[in-house]
């Protein structure tokens, strides 16, 4: 009987059952897909670590970008003038109100008008006077009896002299009629003050002006009857001169001098006119804790007393800083600037104003001129914004 034998082919190989010579092969191959997924791996969380770097960094750099380029400023410190605001009325500076100086009557004439410059002296109405001539001729009569009294009575006396030489008259009678012509002269006297005292009442009658001046108003027409209690009847500035009462807080009044120049403007117009600081009031109204300084101003036609006007008085001049007009900014809260910290974060500074001129406003208080100051769009930053400044060249 014959047993399988194993057989062999043309390579002398033997030839295993089952396919026992492929496992090496195979577990090889196992080995090398586990490397390469291992090396897939690595590389994946590599680039996904490395992109979200990149991805922050970009992110940072983008947000670098979008902050807004400001200009900005060092203002320094300029000598400028210290300008005081102030509104008030305007006012004759001497007003002199006239009225009746006698024991008035009915108007007969007037002879001036609002307006009208007048001389000391001059008569601006008339009062009849009908019946106070009609008393000084009286009283002119009664100076000419007077006389005639005198005169007689000084003749008699120059004869009783001559006779009592002679023994005619004795001295006693000489004596009273030296008396009796004493007597005479008296009431010629008398009746020469009475006169005189008449006359002066009559020229009280004419209505006139105390000193040279302007005619501001009149109250009184022919035909009234006016007395001692019929009030101002014309009022007058003195030489013309006008003044303007200007009303300023307690803080502008001290230190103020007497002759600072001011400009006043009155409401409506747009001409400024020249004057002078006059007088500072030396009391304070405790309820307003306001003060009045007196502008002095030449006539002219467009100040009328009664009238609104706005003053700027300059106080002399110190230095402090000066800024643009694009760089205020204005709310309900008052004036105010944006500065930039040392974050470059935008912060709001309160400032008040001092004098606006071609060149910028000088700015009184809220800034000592190190800041960096936002010098335009400040509208549109907020407080606390970041922001990317560039410093600007001032004068300052």
């Amino acid at each position: 009987m014959n047993y399988g034998q194993p057989t062999f082919g043309n390579d002398d190989h033997l030839a295993l059952p089952g396919g026992l010579e492929d496992r090496p092969n195979r577990r090889w191959w196992i080995i090398g897909a586990v490397i390469l997924a291992v090396l897939v791996v690595a590389m994946v969380v590599f680039a996904f670590s490395g992109g979200k770097k990149d991805g922050a960094a970009a992110a940072e750099a983008g947000k670098t970008e979008q902050l807004p380029t400001v200009s900005v400023a060092i203002p320094g410190r300029l000598a400028a003038a210290r300008i005081i605001s102030a509104t008030g009325t305007l006012a004759a500076r001497r007003e002199m109100p006239v009225g009746v100086a006698g024991e008035g009557g009915m108007v007969a004439r007037v002879l001036v008008e609002p307006g009208q410059w007048v001389a000391a002296g001059q008569v601006l109405a008339t009062v009849d006077r009908s019946v106070q001539i009609q008393t000084g001729a009286s009283l002119a009569a009664q100076v000419n009896v007077a006389r005639s009294d005198a005169a007689i009575a000084q003749s008699e006396l120059d004869r009783a002299q001559q006779l009592v030489n002679r023994g005619f008259i004795s001295k006693a009678d000489l004596e009273r009629k030296a008396a009796t012509r004493d007597a005479a002269v008296a009431r010629v006297r008398v009746a020469q003050a009475q006169l005189g005292e008449q006359n002066a009442r009559t020229g009280r009658l004419d209505i006139r002006a105390p000193a040279a001046g302007l005619v501001l108003t009149r109250s009184v027409e022919p035909g009234m009857v006016i007395s001692s209690g019929s009030g101002t009847l014309f009022r007058m500035a003195k030489g013309g001169e006008m003044e303007m009462r200007a009303q300023l807080s307690e803080a502008d009044l001290v230190g103020l001098p007497v002759g600072v120049s001011a400009q006043v403007v009155p409401v409506g117009g747009d001409t400024a006119f020249s004057g002078q600081v006059w007088q500072v009031s030396p009391v304070i109204d405790p309820q307003t804790r306001q003060g009045i300084a007196r502008i002095a101003l030449s006539y002219n036609p467009a100040l009328k007393p009664g009238g609104f006007a706005s003053a700027t008085i300059k106080r002399g001049s110190s230095d402090m800083p000066q800024l643009p007009n694009s760089a205020i900014q204005s709310d309900t809260q008052g004036n105010f600037v944006y500065i930039v910290g040392s974050d470059d974060k935008v912060v709001r500074r309160p400032v008040k104003l001092g004098e606006v001129s071609d060149t910028g406003v000088s700015i009184i208080e809220g800034l000592n001129g190190t800041e960096r100051v936002v010098l335009s769009a400040g509208a549109f930053l907020n407080p606390g914004q970041k922001i990317k400044p560039i410093l600007q060249k001032t004068q300052g």
